[in-house]
């Protein structure tokens, strides 16, 4: 079949096109603007155009369209599809589709669902276990955000928004964290328990739900399942069924800690991440694994070896003695935890934080947590709104953040990416740390920033 992607630019959309083409299908695709993840694909054969028109149906004739949840109802291309009656799919259709007939372990949660599957995507390749997986970052070990394994296991990354995991049927569900986000969607924390409760439902009795002990909502949604009698797993540093303990900084940034599994010592094990969530994560991945019948050793090994996720604290470089960290956290907690995690690895050192904030509708709901959160960083450069899929400003500026941060020594409004840069590169000092958080394009502040400081740009 030959199958175009409306959007096939994005973490939602991109890893799907590789495995669908992986299984054979004819893949073409489209975006405004095709991004890095998007010209890999071209250059490995898939035809990528840029821009929205209806005519891309004459020219590739798809017998389906396959459309990302950015994509608005009247995009032209998605017009023409539904006039010529050319069916046209979401996320969730297509990969309950793809998953049929194989072992599905889903990883959702309001933060830490990236690093967490790709960690266990990970972890079952170095058992051998030759999973396929599909998720929203690219794995440097691996170098890449999808795959298609011959083996009976695919790990998903599974995202509430949109409903997307409705769509799944997982053996195993993952369950890190659960916050209000994405208030063009949910209008309370409620409308978040009700979607996760469902979804939790959706595992089989045969299955397992893996929960966070230190997520009070998390852990609810294991101790419903437990409840109805069903088996459910819980993991964390304050208690669980999966605990770590001892932990330790090691030499690499990360935490050494030993693991217990309902009281019995597994073994000890490390990580090259920082932050105490990437504990957690880590957590999460060797009760899977446990699941899935990894040996605790194997798993282990795995884990210490894990280098991260683009765009995942990534260390983008460092010159004139300045560290560069580009990070994805747009959400207040895992701002927070972001910020923590620096101080940790860059011990004493200066941190600058630069944070670009991700659609209205977030900064205005959350805004005084927002404000709240940067109280770990030395100084703070707030740049323009990234409005990704909004139109409406909502009568929010990122000044109204600034106003609400009069506690913090040095905080500032910067306005676009570029003067971001320039503010940062009369400012910085050998030994300070840049940590930009953005998760839109002010990755490229970071990558502009170094070019500065070395003098090439």
């Amino acid at each position: 079949m030959r199958i175009h992607f409306v959007g096939i630019g994005g973490f939602g959309l991109n890893p799907i096109a590789r495995v669908m083409r992986a299984y054979g299908y004819k893949i073409t695709g489209c975006d405004l603007n095709p991004s890095p993840l998007a010209e890999e694909l071209s250059i490995s054969g898939t035809v990528v155009v840029s821009g929205h028109d209806a005519e891309h149906l004459d020219t590739f004739q798809p017998d389906a369209l396959v459309v990302s949840s950015a994509v608005p109802f009247g995009n032209p291309e998605l017009a023409a599809a539904r006039s010529r009656g050319i069916p046209v799919y979401k996320r969730a259709d297509i990969l309950r589709a793809l998953m049929k007939g194989r072992l599905g372990v889903a990883v959702a949660g309001t933060h830490g669902k990236t690093t967490t599957s790709a960690m266990l995507a990970y972890t079952l390749a170095r058992a051998e276990a030759d999973p396929s997986f599909i998720v929203g970052g690219v794995l440097r070990d691996l170098k890449t955000n999808a795959r298609a394994g011959k083996g009976s296991i695919f790990v998903i990354e599974a995202d509430e928004y949109d409903r997307m995991f409705m769509g799944l049927r997982p053996r195993v569900a993952i369950v890190t964290t659960l916050e209000l986000d994405h208030p063009d969607m949910f209008a309370s924390i409620d409308d978040v328990r009700k979607l996760f409760g469902a979804f939790v439902d959706l595992i089989p009795p045969d299955g397992v739900l893996i929960a966070c002990a230190d997520d009070p909502e998390a852990f609810n949604l294991a101790y419903r399942r437990q409840d109805a009698g069903l088996k459910s797993l819980t993991y964390g540093l304050k208690g669980g069924d999966w605990v770590a303990n001892d932990l330790k900084q090691n030499a690499v940034g990360g935490f050494d800690f030993v693991v217990h599994y309902r009281g019995r010592k597994m073994g000890r094990t490390g990580l090259k991440l920082p932050g105490l969530h990437n504990v957690r994560n880590s957590l999460a991945v060797i009760a899977a694994a446990h699941f899935l019948a990894v040996p605790f050793q194997k798993a282990a090994e795995a884990i210490r070896e894990f280098s991260g996720v683009e765009r995942r604290f990534e260390v983008k470089g460092e010159a004139g003695g300045v560290v560069v960290v580009d990070d994805y956290a747009h959400h207040p907690t895992a701002i927070r935890e972001t910020i923590a995690a620096a101080h940790a690895r860059y011990t004493g050192r200066p941190l600058w934080v630069v944070w670009q904030p991700h659609t209205y509708s977030r900064t205005k709901a959350l805004m005084d947590d927002f404000a709240a959160c940067f109280a770990g960083a030395d100084h703070v450069l707030i740049t323009d709104i990234y409005a990704s899929r909004e139109h409406d400003t909502l009568g929010v500026h990122p000044l109204d953040v600034v106003t609400r941060m009069r506690q913090h020594p040095d905080v500032c409004y910067v306005g676009t990416c570029a003067e971001a840069v320039i503010c940062l590169a009369e400012r910085v000092r050998p030994g300070d740390v840049v940590l930009v958080m953005s998760a839109g394009d002010g990755t490229e502040i970071g990558k502009a920033l170094l070019r500065v400081l070395e003098g090439t740009l």
